[in-house]
This record gives structure tokens, sequence and C-alpha cells, in this order.
């Protein structure tokens, strides 16, 4: 079961400033000012990656926006994106840079007004729409103006940032095919722009590894291998699997940079299949693994896997951000924090990637499919706990008093009728069930889209406390032998011959959850909204102190509005993060309600909230307006929505 430190009361300190006694900013140490002088050169008003900087902190270092004012936050102006995406938009001296389906739009960051739009021309080359992430930033250099550098599918286009054309000497005519599709963002520095793959997850298929090319030139300047041929370091993790293997992609929006040491930090998601690995026995590195390189040539520096050989689909999303720390061992290290799908906190050097913070290998439940390989052991965070659910038992189910009866009756139905959903603890595997037996479900936790997903952490370097948005989800279903042309079957003769299915076979998963009115129609299917079967909390945004590894508060994130009255807070969010600002404060989307929030990051009291038109599956950001206005922003079901001051 998860623990979790709860908030209590506000400290003195906490109430003055509420008050408006205090300063707004919090006191900083003479090493968390030089974190922060150090770590960027981007200018306090500008937004210029999907995290802010290269850093990946996603921290604004503007504070006209605080704890003592938020509350007077409105809307001031909304631009409609014409397409659903999870874009962050960019913004650099007060110009707002976002694409959207088949354009890429810059606006006037006080106003939201167009200044140019670049609109991909019928019949264009092969790779679909923009980025549904974002756009990058290249600010130029003698003799060469300032560009927007943007992913269609396998091509990477760039344009003129002041005129939106595309820059003709860049590629064959303003463009290159990079081959491999990419949906995420290039991470820039310097002249060198790097790139993941969105190779799908086959278990045969392309290579997912992530690949650079010259900013000016469009030429390839390295691809590093993320499956070792035979002969390689760490090939012999794989078995022979390493051959022709899918998936072990670079899918994560974009990398993090340390420009002092010309360091890449390139987060690489699990292989394929996501629950079967008899065919690729051994740890299988560089899977699930924050990788260091050089960032002009690729040369790997080291690695830090926190899962070995996944079969649950955990992924690595997001490196992580790059900050100083005050170590439990006296001195202050350049660190990585890094936590994904699993919900496990690391504390990471920059320069070796050794834990600041213990870390130790603990045995983990086997399985029983037969063929699989499983490792013995996985590496866990010895002072922080998950940050989601990692386990359950009967006795976890809800209780009319957590939402109501009709739920609950539907829920117990559901573990009858699924012959009680098996777990072990943490690293669960699914368990293998033959034709013929009866229902044997396994449940993972966290499971389908993880603890934190995509829109991974904030951190405010001045204290090294990380925010998280932390959900609780779970995955139901079975590993049993692929027969023919079953759905959601591989073709057996280029696949493993293990798939899986879910109680009665129609699947491939789902997770365990039930209406709240019990109800289902003709078809079988719920009627209403629906709810997990376990206790809340679903999901919490939850502060973590990366100098100690403790939790510093964990409040839940987003309201259930199908429960009755009284029962809704329960957390109920998606896979976006938050974003913290030198005003105190941790601003998130994320929630399924159609809500925008604040809190204090020193306590995790919420302080503000606004109604959006829609989720806002993205994460927020924070800048300057020419006007020298503060404002922060998000991206809401398609809408680009700035609040400020009155």
């Amino acid at each position: 079961m998860r623990k979790i430190a709860k908030f209590g009361l506000a400290s003195g300190l906490a109430c003055m400033a509420a008050m408006g006694v205090l300063a707004p900013v919090e006191a900083q140490s003479g090493k968390a000012a030089a974190n922060r002088a150090g770590a960027s050169a981007v200018p306090a008003g500008d937004w210029r990656t999907i995290n802010r900087d290269l850093s990946s902190d996603r921290f604004s270092p503007l504070d006209e926006i605080n704890k003592t004012n938020v509350a007077d936050l409105q809307q001031t102006w909304s631009y409609p994106l014409k397409g659903f995406n999870s874009v962050v938009p960019l913004v650099i001296g007060g110009t707002m840079y976002v694409s959207v389906g088949t354009r890429v739009v810059a606006l006037d960051a006080d106003t939201g007004k167009e200044i140019w739009v670049y609109e991909e021309p019928k019949g264009s080359g092969p790779g679909g729409g923009m980025s549904g992430r974002g756009v990058a930033y290249w600010p130029g250099k003698k003799g060469m103006a300032p560009r927007i550098v943007v992913m269609a599918g396998s091509r990477m286009l760039e344009l003129d940032a002041a005129t939106g054309k595309k820059v003709a000497s860049f590629g064959n005519g303003g463009e290159i095919d990079v081959s491999i599709a990419y949906g995420g963002v290039p991470t820039i520095s310097g002249d060198v722009a790097i790139i993941g793959a969105a190779s799908l997850e086959s278990p045969q298929g392309n290579p997912g590894n992530p690949r650079a090319y010259d900013v000016v030139t469009g030429k390839k300047l390295w691809e590093f291998d993320t499956t070792p041929d035979a002969g390689k370091p760490f090939s012999d993790t794989w078995g022979e699997g390493w051959k022709d293997r899918g998936g072990t992609n670079m899918w994560g929006f974009q990398a993090t940079v340390d420009e002092s040491t010309g360091t890449a930090y390139l987060p690489i998601a699990g292989p394929a299949h996501n629950y079967y690995g008899g065919d690729r026995p051994g740890s299988n590195v560089f899977g699930n693994s924050v990788v260091a390189v050089d960032l002009k040539t690729g040369a790997y520096k080291w690695h830090f896997q926190t899962v070995h050989h996944d079969l649950w689909d955990i992924d690595m999303s997001y490196a992580g951000p790059l900050f100083t720390v005050d170590a439990p061992d006296g001195k202050q290290h350049k660190v990585i924090a890094n936590v994904g799908k699993n919900s496990m906190f690391f504390v990471l050097d920059a320069a070796d990637g050794k834990p600041v913070l213990p870390v130790e290998e603990r045995p983990v439940p086997p399985g029983d499919v037969p063929g699989e390989y499983y490792s013995p052991t996985q590496p866990f965070p010895v002072v922080t706990p998950p940050l989601s659910r990692v386990e359950m038992t009967y006795q976890d189910m809800v209780t009319p008093e957590d939402t109501t009866p009709e739920h609950v009756a539907a829920c117990r139905d559901l573990w009858q009728k699924a012959g009680g959903f098996f777990n072990a603890g943490p690293f669960t595997p699914f368990m293998f069930k033959a034709a013929d037996a009866p229902p044997r479900s396994t449940i993972q936790f966290p499971g389908g889209t993880g603890g934190v997903n995509w829109g991974g952490t904030t951190v405010n370097p001045r204290t090294g406390v990380v925010f998280a948005n932390a959900q609780d989800g779970s995955l139901v279903g079975w590993v049993e032998k692929v027969v023919g042309d079953k759905p959601y079957s591989f073709d057996a003769s280029i696949a493993p011959e293990y798939d899986r299915a879910f109680i009665d076979g129609v699947g491939p998963f789902h997770s365990f959850t039930a209406p709240i009115s019990g109800k289902y129609d003709d078809k079988g299917r719920p009627v209403g909204p629906q709810a997990p079967c376990y206790k809340p909390p679903w999901a919490t945004l939850t502060a973590v102190d990366a100098n100690t590894g403790k939790i510093k508060w964990a409040v839940p994130l987003g309201l259930n509005e199908g429960l009755p009255a009284g029962k809704q807070l329960v957390g109920n969010s998606g896979s976006a993060g938050p974003t913290a600002t030198a005003g105190g404060l941790v601003f998130i989307g994320a929630t399924n309600d159609k809500r925008f929030r604040a809190f204090d990051q020193d306590t995790g009291k919420q302080l503000w909230e606004a109604a959006l038109p829609g989720n806002a599956n993205a994460n927020p950001m924070s800048y300057r307006g020419k006007s020298g206005k503060q404002y922060v922003a998000i991206n809401a079901g398609g809408t680009i929505v700035a609040y400020a001051l009155r």
C-alpha cells in the first residue's frame, strides 16, 4: 500500500505570508541562487523550450504573480488552435509560438493576436501534420536569424522566427527527412538538434534510436543505438533479442541538457512487447534508462536503468530536471531527479549517474509464463516511498463511505468475475492463463498510464523541492497463448507466441473501474461516470524534497463530479504535469474536471482555481509579455488560455 505524508497545518511563516506580511518569494541559500544563475541563460520572461530551458526544471523565475495575489488572476485572452493536442507554447521576447494541425502560429503574447501563420501546402512531403507537443527555438548566430524548428512526422522543418517563412538554406528547401518519425520537440543546444523516434511498439520493427542533426545544414551528426549489437557493451543483456527489436525508443518529448559539460540526458523507453519478453532474456540495457551522452558526438557517458527487463510498459518518458541538491553526505551534487510511470523517485548524480540518495535492489515477484525471463530484483529508492499506489488486496476495495453502495457492489462483482485479482506487490507481472482454465486475472499498480507520465515533474531549484502529478492507475489482465488471428494478438509467425487478454477474452486490458451508478446497458457498457474500485485518493499532487528524499506533502488532485457531494475530492488526473514559479506557486491543469489550479509550494494548499473550456492535457507555462506583465498560460482542450493579474 502506498504511504504518503499528509500535509498538516500551515506554519506560522506560511500564515504570515498568506496575510501579506512576508515577501512572496521564498528565502534562498547561496547554493540556490548560484544554482539558478548557472543553470539557465534564458531571459527571465522567456519560455524557450517546452520545459522552459535545457535544464528542464520547468521553473519560472517570475514572481509578480505570487501567493499573496494569485487569487486575483483572471483570463486575459484565449486562442483556439482549431485542433486538439497537448502542445506547450514557447515565448521569446513577447512572441508566442505554437503548432497545431498543419500550421505553426506566432502570436502576440500579451493579446493572443496572430503575427504570422505558416500553413503546410497540400500535397507536402510525408509525415502528416505538425508535432502536437510544440516547437523548438534556435536563437541564431552571426549572419543567421533565429529559427523555429518543428517536427512534421518524419520531416524536420525550419521557419524564420520573424516571418514564418521556410529557411531555404536548411536541408532541402527548409526541411530534411529523418526517415523515422518523431512526435516530440527537437532539443536544441548550440547548433545541435536532438530528436527521438516514434518507432511504435512492435516486437520487431524500426529502431527507436535518438539522433542529432546540424541546425544550420541539416546534416546528421550522430545516432545512439539503444539495443546494442553483438559484441557491443551491454549486448549480452538481451540474449539474441537485440536483433531488429522494436520499442526501446526515445518517444519522450524532449531531452535534458547540461551545456556546461556538453551532456545530453536521453529518456529511453522500454522494449516491445510491452508485457512479454521471453524473446529478449536479460535486463535489456538501455531500455527504461536515463542515458547520458556527449551532446555533439552521441558518445556514451553513463546510464541508470530504472526497470530491468520491462514487462509492465513502464517506459521512460522524461529524463528529469537538472539542478543542485545539498545531499545527506554533506556535499552539493548537480543531479537529475527522475520519476516515471512506476512512481519510483531517483536522484542521480549528473556527472556519473550514481544515486545520490540510496537505491537498493530488492527481490520482486516472479511470474509463470512459459519461456519468460523474470528479473529477480528491481531498483528501489530507500528513502522515498513510491509516489503512487503499488499494490492491492481485497481489503483495499472501496467502501460505500468512499463512493456509493451501487459502485461498491459493481466492484465486488468484477472481483468475483475475474476470479480475484492477483497482486504480490510492486512489479507483479501478468500471470499465465491456459485457454481452458478459469479466469485468473492479475492487477498491476501503477498500470496503464502509470504513476508519473509524460508530463514529468517540475522543481524549484532554489529549494530542491520537486512536484509531481502522481496517478493511482491500475491495469488488469493475464498472458495467454496466441491463437491464430485472435483480436489484439500479433501474427504468431513474426511475434512471440504469448499475448494477453482480460477476464472474458475481450481486451486486451482494462483498469479496475466500475460505474458509480452500478448499472450497465443491454450491451454491457457502463452507464454514467466510472470510478476506480480501490480506496482514494486516485491522484495526488506530491512534493518531494530532493535534498533528503522525504515527501513534504501530498494532496488529492482533481474532482470526480460523478460522486455525491462531499466525496468528490478524490483525485482525477491525466498525464500532464505541473509548473513551479518563483512566486511560491505550483500551477497545474492535468485533471479531467476542466480546472486550472494553483497550489502553495510550502503546504500544498490550493490558492486559486479557474474553469477551463476543456481538459488541460498539457503542461502550463509562464512568461512576460512585451508589456512587462507576467502571464500564466495553458492549452485546454485545444485552446490556449492566458491569465494575468487584474
